[in-house]
């Protein structure tokens, strides 16, 4: 059975395990925002954490997106498993240093996805992941902007509100 399905697609097996991976990914990437979000937002810094809902939807929408992919094509999407996510942290400033760690980790998996389709001639494929190639462009200046915010202003009294309302405005500007 499993060949003739195989028969109803050009996806190759390892493409398809490959981008069921990156769904798998991009949900998780999701759920370490909200938490994220979550932390910003106990800890006063509400500007900040409307930033970091918006990442996390943003994940889901990319999660979404291939898993829509790989059934469009005629394979098999499927539901992952989203394990326990880090819901405490020790400062403003650790959230966006994990951020930026996810968005380069999110970035040379999308980076692998793209060389097995080259490998494979799966053309297809690699142009529907050229999105995600220039998406990450743009998730891993933001984290990196973040960052700098943050060295430039003090976390410290009325730096705290300076630096809410600057990260809410990260990406707006494009």
């Amino acid at each position: 059975m499993k060949d003739l399905i195989r028969l109803r697609t050009s996806l190759k097996e390892e493409i398809e395990i490959a981008l069921n991976s990156q769904a798998k990914i991009e949900a998780e990437a999701s759920q370490k925002y909200l938490a994220m979000a979550s932390w910003l937002e106990r800890a006063g810094y509400e500007k900040s954490a409307g930033y970091m809902y918006k990442q996390a939807e943003e994940e889901r929408e990319h999660f979404l997106k291939i898993f829509k992919y790989i059934n469009e094509v005629g394979g098999t999407a499927i539901t992952p498993t989203v394990g326990e996510v880090q819901q405490d942290f020790v400062s403003f400033k650790e959230i966006f240093e994990i951020a930026l760690q996810n968005e380069i980790f999110v970035t040379n998996s999308i980076h692998r996805i793209v060389s097995k389709c080259r490998q494979e001639n799966d053309f297809a494929t690699e142009e529907f992941m050229m999105w995600y190639v220039k998406e990450q462009r743009e998730e891993e200046r933001n984290a990196r902007r973040a960052l700098e915010l943050i060295d430039l202003i003090e976390e410290t009294g009325t730096g705290k509100f300076v630096l809410d309302k600057e990260i809410a405005k990260i990406g707006h500007n494009d």
